[in-house]
């Protein structure tokens, strides 16, 4: 009887398809920033058992309903919006996330992707390499204070959490809007609950830590940017769909806020000519709130275990 079928969508670490290759037939997509054709990914799904997949594929309706042998997908991500999960449970398809594993680690970034914000870092980089420094003023490069300041997150799951962790050791005031209240967790961070109006008009920082659903898509828009504080800093490392980037490119132009650091984007990835990067108020960066070599290893490894474990006819370790 011939092994059951694994396909990789993107060049991960040998040992952890070693590890596969122990129990499993496995063919690996060979490129580490070239997404896998569509037409590729459809064939190789329609003969597999299962695919570990990345955000950047699309798991939808049409393939699943060809993927006759297809038992789990293991998304590479802790989100899941480029699966059509509705129609996995349709398919009888089990998803899988990796969360948890990545939760310091993306935490680590919103936070350093605040702080460079604030302080306009990646200015200053390219100040001095431009060689544009020729004297010291008061106000040269001035960005904004950190400590003391008022952070709002909207979306307190185990990131936003981890994010107020670090927001306490600057002295932050951190207030929070969730689709439920946490008053354990308020008690834990001394955090506090209010609502989404009220931390818009509040915060100093917004940190945007929701997932994408229908709900929260383009939840930052004109109407939203325009009841934050003119000198507040907007911060997104969950979903670049919750921005509306027309609406947000036009409120840093037009002063309604005051700069913006972003991960994450509409459409991945972007090419130099966005809108967004012609403004020296925005910090840009490729989506890399996870990417540290000890996390991405462990996101891997965690897909690999919830393969094996569905394919030996176990419970998945991440359900989706």
């Amino acid at each position: 009887m011939s092994k059951p079928f694994v396909y990789i969508t993107r060049k991960i670490s040998n040992d952890v398809v070693k590890g596969l290759e122990e129990h499993f037939t496995v063919e690996m997509w060979q490129e580490e920033e070239e997404v896998v054709p569509r037409d590729v990914l459809l064939n190789k799904a329609n003969q597999a058992h299962a695919i570990l997949s990345m955000l950047t594929d699309s798991i939808d309706e049409e393939l699943l309903a060809q993927s006759t042998n297809l038992k789990i997908v293991a998304n590479m991500a802790v989100g899941y919006d480029n699966i059509d999960v509705n129609a996995a449970r349709r398919h009888q398809v089990i998803v899988t996330n990796t969360p948890d594993v990545l939760t310091d680690t993306t935490a680590d970034l919103t936070f350093a992707l605040l702080m460079a914000t604030a302080r306009r870092l990646p200015e200053a980089v390219d100040y001095i390499k431009g060689d544009l420094w020729k004297s010291w003023s008061p106000y040269m490069l001035a960005g904004s204070d950190i400590h003391h300041k008022t952070l709002g997150i909207v979306g307190l799951g185990s990131i936003g959490q981890a994010v107020a962790k670090r927001a306490t050791g600057f002295d932050m005031n951190v207030i929070y809007y969730n689709r439920s209240r946490k008053e354990d967790v308020e008690s834990q961070l001394g955090v506090q609950y209010t609502s989404f109006e009220e931390l818009l008009k509040q915060s100093d920082f917004v940190v945007c830590m929701t997932p994408l659903t229908p709900e929260t898509e383009g939840l930052f828009n004109k109407e939203t940017f325009h009841k934050m504080k003119d000198t507040a800093i907007f911060i997104n490392s969950s979903r670049g769909g919750v921005v509306n980037e027309d609406d947000l490119y036009h409120a840093l132009k037009q002063g309604h806020i005051k700069a913006a650091g972003l991960d994450v984007f509409r459409n991945e990835p972007i090419g130099a000519d966005h809108p967004l990067l012609s403004l020296n108020e925005v910090v840009a960066l490729p989506h890399i709130g996870s990417s540290s070599i000890e996390t991405r290893s462990e996101m891997m490894k965690l897909a690999a275990r919830n393969i094996k474990k569905v394919l030996n006819g176990d419970d998945a370790v991440t359900p989706i």
